[in-house]
């Protein structure tokens, strides 16, 4: 009976403590003592940077360490569409700490005379972030930010941008599409043939071992829509032959080197520019994606040429 009545005593208690408590924390969850005080924001870039920091400070401002509203603050920078998330976190008792999760700009778009960056994924961000270091797309239309590219091929081609190592994005300056596909230009005058947007970092592998391969120097254009056998073409003459202390230094003979370290090694070399830009038939400069003499060959022998670069990637001649 003892332990019948100890029993019935510690569930009546239980009963009325657990109103107390909660109560208690609801009230503790909204008063001053948890309030917000500390906003520390960090990830926020660009000239969007200040805005996107005073939105959300703005918006954490009533909050409690206790209760955070993830809404609101993701609500607060919803007009800004380079903020792709955010990641929150208190610091007991007035700590807020937000970081941002941006979505770079790969990409301009560029409709008649207005410009508007856009993110890998399509999204448009807006004019504020085309910067003039970016590759450069020419469309119809302008979607508003925020929005997505309605055009699969720009579409396409961003994706394979946003793909594309940091040391050898910085080369590209255009992208369009021609009769190889997605072809993109760099800054030496170099053309890249994508073709589409399947594989994109098994190309830009390709890529980057033929440019850091020595036997390219010179080359009008690359093929890496088989990214297993890439071609390198040239305007006029016999592409160089490698020695053999080239071919043993190659990439392509140790195949062992990243994206990323082929990419470092070639910004070295691509800046300046090699003889492409001054070897490309006066069509190429004009805007054409390739002479017609070119055209013709490749159509004939997209992969095949005069002879290959230590097995990386096979050397055409444009005539």
């Amino acid at each position: 009976m003892w332990r019948r009545r100890r029993l019935r005593i510690a569930t009546i208690a239980a009963l009325i403590a657990m109103p107390l408590f909660a109560g208690g924390w609801l009230w503790l969850r909204d008063s001053s003592l948890v309030a917000v005080r500390q906003v520390h924001v960090t990830g926020a870039h660009g000239a969007e940077a200040r805005a996107i920091d005073a939105a959300l400070r703005s918006s954490a401002h009533g909050m409690t360490t206790l209760q955070v509203n993830r809404s609101a603050l993701r609500a607060a920078v919803a007009s800004y569409p380079v903020v792709r998330d955010l990641q929150i976190s208190t610091s007991f008792p007035h700590g807020l700490s937000i970081r941002v999760l941006e979505q770079p700009a790969v990409a301009v778009l560029m409709v008649a005379a207005t410009k508007t960056a856009v993110a890998a994924d399509g999204v448009v961000l807006g004019p504020g972030l085309a910067s003039g270091s970016l590759p450069v797309l020419a469309g119809v239309s302008l979607p508003a930010p925020g929005q997505r590219l309605h055009d699969v091929t720009l579409r396409n081609a961003v994706a394979v941008l946003g793909a594309a190592p940091p040391a050898l994005a910085k080369q590209v300056t255009r992208a369009y599409s021609s009769t190889k596909g997605l072809t993109l230009t760099m800054h030496s005058g170099l053309l890249a043939y994508f073709g589409d947007a399947t594989r994109p970092h098994a190309k830009w592998l390709s890529l980057a071992r033929v440019l850091a391969d020595p036997s390219s120097a010179g080359a009008s254009y690359v093929d890496v829509r088989l990214p297993e056998r890439p071609a390198a073409g040239f305007a006029g003459g016999a592409a160089p032959a490698l020695t053999s202390a080239e071919a043993e230094a190659s990439p392509g003979a140790t195949g062992g080197e990243s994206t990323e370290a082929l990419a470092e090694r070639l910004s070295a070399a691509v800046p300046g520019g090699s003889a492409a830009g001054a070897q490309r038939s006066s069509s190429t400069t004009s805007g054409e994606p390739e002479s017609e003499a070119e055209a013709k060959t490749e159509a004939e022998s997209p992969t095949t040429g005069s002879g290959e670069s230590s097995g990386a990637a096979t050397t055409e001649s444009g005539g």
